[in-house]
């Protein structure tokens, strides 16, 4: 598949801690050799625990973290160091709309499970894996390697306590909503879910309450609020319909420096 919104890649269950550590190492000034051993060592005990094959799942999941945070695509660079500014000035608590954000730019598969993981949760208090599977199989085909990397996906929102397990094996409940009110992190999720979504462009009605971000409640009560931005530009479509686009990002990746 050459479409990147068809690919997985993300095949590991994360935890938030593991995404938290990576950030840290980066903004600390570390090299991204140094911050692989330090991921390495951190998970020695945790994946892969003796084995020795080259792509086992502890190095599969220093790949995720390292693609997330380090190693980005030259694409994410700008998205990238505005999230590692924002890590250093934000709340503890909103550090998961970060990660998440820099998961599903990263990873779109991710923001499809989520998206698709929201939309059921909008319909009905619970969300059944098998429904989400079947959902993410008719879209991406009926493979193991499909079903093991939703199932992962979906253990992973567990971890992050975006999802809670209920008294039924494979049932789940929403989580505790994030809210979110800082300016700067909304117009930064935005851009994050623009990216995931391979559009340059939504209502911003509705990419602020789009299913994939489902864990958070995006306080934005102004459009104005978003007008600092240097990545959005917003327009309205028709009388009262109000547009959200990314600008050309050629010009700040060139820029890209973390402030």
């Amino acid at each position: 598949m050459n479409n990147p919104l068809k690919q997985i890649g993300f095949s590991q269950r994360i935890h938030l801690e593991w995404f938290e550590h990576t950030a840290s190492l980066l903004l600390a000034g570390k090299t991204k050799e140094e911050i692989s051993t330090e991921l390495q060592n951190l998970l020695i005990n945790k994946l892969s625990v003796g084995g020795t094959a080259e792509r086992g799942n502890r190095e599969k999941a220093i790949s995720i973290l390292m693609k997330c945070w380090v190693t980005v695509p030259k694409e994410l660079l700008f998205l990238r160091n505005e999230g590692l500014s924002l890590l250093k000035h934000s709340l503890r608590h909103e550090h998961i709309a970060l990660h998440w954000g820099m998961a599903m730019a990263a990873y779109p598969f991710w923001g499809v499970v989520a998206e698709t993981t929201g939309r059921l949760l909008r319909l009905q208090d619970a969300v059944v894996a098998s429904q989400v599977q079947r959902r993410i199989r008719e879209l991406f085909g009926e493979r193991e390697t499909v079903s093991r990397a939703t199932r992962r996906i979906l253990r992973t929102f567990v971890d992050w306590r975006v999802l809670e397990e209920t008294s039924k094996k494979g049932i789940y409940q929403k989580g505790v909503i994030k809210k979110i009110s800082d300016s700067q992190l909304i117009a930064w999720v935005i851009e994050a879910a623009l990216i995931s979504s391979g559009n340059k462009s939504a209502s911003l009605k509705a990419i602020t309450h789009s299913p994939s971000l489902f864990p958070f409640d995006m306080a934005l009560s102004n459009s104005k609020m978003l007008e600092e931005s240097e990545m959005l530009e917003l327009f309205r479509h028709g009388l009262d319909e109000e547009m959200v686009t990314l600008r050309n990002t050629k010009n700040t990746i060139a820029k890209a420096k973390i402030s």
